[in-house]
């Protein structure tokens, strides 16, 4: 028989999150008391009003197909968001609204990626970019986000970086897995370092209403005309408002780039789902305190989980100012319980600790965990715990 399977998906590496989280249901079916630190998704229920709006939208029979880009009143009010929190104007022809921003971005990368054309992607980075560059034709060119420069790469390592064939970089703000923040004058020099090499700038600020201890979200298409004009804004509700399930995500930026996503779209997935797109409407046009109360509880338990992270042996962690995930360094304490790799440590966390943690490796990142917060506090703590104890238990051996 020939061979079935395309080379594009051959290549693509598995989900050690995914693999992680399978793990953890199959010991919990077996009836072991697992907690599981992989979350990525809020533990938070949609808020009602969400939720009802949805509901309100199908009794009255918006059950039907919508443009391929999103709903004219779902357009308008994520220009509304736009305005409104980042002072920046979009016509309804920039913003392409898809089914969740993951599917927004392999959208974009399929709209803008020639065979060969590079990405500079920063470590650590979201475990998909470079899978969809690759799955796009392009090739992912990695650049290390220094632990001394609280994991963010510089203008001039995106200088040394770019050659000929280097058609975008990512910028993920605040980002997953590190929780950390690009200021203002940061992603200005950044910026800079874009317009001189003419990089479009891939600006995933899926978490940007989570922040903490003062941190401010900055846009890098807000500081200039001429950056805005490089920009591809990817945000969504996914994190904002608790509507992982939803999937809703949207994109706002060149116009070329955002009729190309649409045609994409209208003979892939067609529009999102109708009803999902009513709810993050209510979404953006209701009452933002369900938003607010969120990121008050995240904030809650950083700050009293933190240190209690930070003092386990042979762990080391920057404290993050957005997102929900500590990303501490722990190749020490790995080494010290007697595993040359972290995932090896990962692994073993969860068979004799009951605790499920995501390893840096699928983040780019081999020597550090990625631990969610988005948990409650009482299992946050007592996963904590048992990893402090799993880990001076082992250096007793």
């Amino acid at each position: 028989m020939k061979e079935l399977l395309a080379n594009r998906v051959k290549s693509l590496t598995p989900s050690t999150t995914l693999a992680i989280t399978a793990k953890a249901k199959e010991l919990k079916a077996e009836g072991k008391d697992v907690i599981g630190l992989g979350a990525g998704e809020p533990d938070f229920n949609t808020p009602d009003h969400i939720i009802e709006a949805a509901y309100e939208s199908m009794k009255s029979g918006e059950t039907k197909y919508t443009p391929a880009a999103g709903t004219v009143a779902l357009k308008q009010a994520v220009a509304d968001k736009l305005e409104e929190d980042q002072k920046i104007t979009y016509n309804l022809s920039e913003i392409f609204v898809g089914s969740g921003a993951k599917h927004v971005l392999y959208c974009l990368f399929q709209a803008i990626l020639n065979e060969d054309d590079e990405v500079i992607i920063p470590t650590p980075y979201w475990v998909s970019y470079p899978e969809q560059v690759k799955l796009a034709g392009g090739k992912p060119v990695i650049v290390e986000g220094k632990e001394t420069n609280h994991y963010k790469i510089t203008a001039d390592q995106i200088k040394e970086a770019a050659g000929p064939k280097t058609k975008a970089v990512i910028i993920n703000s605040p980002s997953n897995p590190t929780g950390m923040v690009y200021s203002s004058e940061e992603l200005e020099e950044i910026g800079r370092a874009c317009l001189e090499k003419d990089l479009l700038i891939v600006s995933d600020e899926i978490y940007e209403k989570l922040l903490y201890g003062g941190a401010v979200h900055t846009s890098i298409a807000e500081i200039s005309p001429a950056l805005k004009e490089q920009t591809i804004i990817v945000n969504g509700v996914s994190k904002s408002h608790s509507m992982t399930g939803w999937r809703i995500g949207y994109a706002a930026g060149r116009q070329d780039v955002i009729k190309a996503m649409t045609n994409l779209a209208s003979h892939s997935t067609s529009n999102p789902t109708t009803t999902a797109q009513f709810g993050a409407l209510a979404a953006y046009k209701g009452p933002q305190d369900a938003v607010e109360k969120m990121r008050s509880a995240f904030e809650s338990r950083l700050n009293k989980v933190f240190d209690q992270v930070n003092s386990i042996p042979g762990f080391r962690c920057i404290k993050p100012q957005g997102a929900f995930y500590l990303f501490p360094h722990v190749k020490e304490a790995a080494k010290n319980c007697g595993f040359d790799s972290v995932d090896d440590f990962a692994k073993d966390l969860l068979s004799k600790a009951n605790v499920a943690v995501i390893p840096g490796s699928g983040f780019g990142s081999p020597d550090n965990l990625r631990l969610s917060y988005a948990t409650d506090l009482e299992s946050l703590e007592k996963a904590i715990s048992r990893i402090s104890s799993y880990v001076e238990n082992k250096n007793a051996d």
